[in-house]
């Protein structure tokens, strides 16, 4: 197993570096230390074409200008925070507002955006890249000094074990995730609206019409939001329920898990063969489908457009 790093790109003078992780079994991840983007998992179908299975893009400049989060390590809390306002231990606290009039994914100047500091690892049956950054007391209106260390391990058994890791000089709030759009077809052949997904969970959140969490939680029990014998995406659309419409027609909904580390997550692709298997220690996990993806840009030659990839933000 090996780590072949290679120069990316710069951004203001600092060094963009771009990390391929190969496995024996030729599986591979790629991933940069701008934003702990992962830009790329290629990974066989059951014919051993092997291809890749998230979206991003060749350039460095493509993810300054046209990147809905692709693959970003997104914090310091992943979501949307309303008015972009909170209060801890009776102190008032203001954050930007990055989204309309809330704040979104940790703010315009979140994790995704930052320059780590990036060491490779290299083991016999285990490689990938530790990525390590400071978040001062005060960045995006966040209180504390954050030292944050995120971790992408590839191994032989084709497992992909991200961890995340987090020590503050003050309390505060901190809840990151990834934030990679899978499309298991391969290259993107397909859109993944025929992708099948099981989901142990028995309730999702309400949201309201910023898309803000209502406090509610609704039980899937006979709806189109019932993923625990498996479902394919495209039911979303079809639905009726006002929660998919809500979102544009599909979901973006923060789902309850009801087990941890069990196979509770799991995604595949018939045509292609593909499945790929979550399991976290997290409670809950967001499932966005791309219902927001329109742009005026490209994919490694594919057109942006709604339902090209799918979110599953533990």
């Amino acid at each position: 197993m090996e780590v072949n790093p290679k120069k990316f790109g710069e951004i203001n003078g600092q060094t963009v570096s771009l990390f391929t992780i190969t496995n024996d079994n030729g599986m591979s991840l790629s991933c940069m230390n701008y934003g702990c983007v992962i830009t790329e998992i290629l990974a066989p179908d059951r014919d051993g074409n092997v291809e890749n299975i998230v979206l991003g893009f060749d350039s460095l400049e493509e993810y300054l200008h046209h990147s809905p989060y692709f693959g970003a390590v997104v914090g310091r809390v992943a979501g949307r925070i309303k008015k972009g306002q909170f209060e801890l231990d009776g102190k008032g606290y203001s954050l930007p507002q990055n989204e309309n009039r809330n704040h979104l994914h940790g703010g315009p100047n979140g994790f995704n955006h930052v320059i780590w500091s990036a060491t490779a690892i290299e083991n016999r049956n285990e490689a990938g890249v530790e990525f390590t950054y400071t978040s001062p007391d005060g960045e995006e209106g966040y209180p504390g000094t954050v030292d944050i260390k995120v971790t992408y391990l590839l191994n032989n058994q084709n497992e992909l074990v991200v961890s995340y890791d987090g020590i503050s000089d003050q309390k505060t709030l901190l809840n990151v995730t990834n934030h990679s759009y899978f499309n298991l077809s391969g290259d993107l052949k397909r859109d993944v609206l025929d992708h099948t997904l099981a989901m142990k969970s028995h309730q999702f959140l309400e949201l309201d019409h910023e898309l803000l969490p209502t406090g509610q939680f609704i039980n899937v029990e006979d709806t189109s939001f019932d993923f625990r014998e498996g479902r394919k995406l495209q039911s979303g659309l079809a639905s009726s329920h006002p929660q998919n419409k809500l979102v544009g027609n599909g979901y973006d909904h923060p789902f309850m898990l009801d087990s941890n580390n069990q196979k509770e997550i799991v995604l595949a692709d018939e045509e292609s063969g593909r499945q790929l298997v979550i399991e976290t220690d997290q409670p809950s996990v967001v499932l966005y489908t791309g219902n927001q993806l329109e742009g005026d840009f490209q994919i490694r030659g594919t057109q942006s457009k709604k339902h090209l990839g799918v979110c599953l933000e533990t």
